[in-house]
């Protein structure tokens, strides 16, 4: 799994590839929860080049949800990959995650 971060108008947008899973989920989550800072009022999780996401990643996205709801921060899924998107489905979490 590899990592990027773009800032662009108060908007942080954390870029995913690769495997997101058990081996890289705690690096994974890390990375998210340090881009939820003070002052960032949205922040996009990329997910287009993700190819495999376990349930140690659908974990994080669901994390990231819920700190970002307390924290005041809007967590938004963006361009997420075929793979992820069906397993996101699978477990009917497009209810509860924001998929923009």
């Amino acid at each position: 799994m590899e990592t990027k971060l773009e800032q662009i108008d108060g908007i942080n947008t954390v870029f995913l590839s690769g495997e997101v899973d058990l081996d890289v989920a705690d690096q994974a989550k890390e990375f998210i929860a340090n881009q939820m800072v003070e002052g960032v009022q949205e922040l996009h999780l990329n997910l287009k080049d993700v190819s495999y996401m376990d349930s140690s990643g659908i974990s994080i996205l669901i994390e990231s949800h819920q700190k970002g709801a307390k924290n005041g921060t809007k967590v938004v899924l963006k361009e997420v990959s075929k793979s992820v998107l069906k397993v996101i489905m699978m477990a009917k979490l497009e209810l509860v995650l924001n998929i923009g």
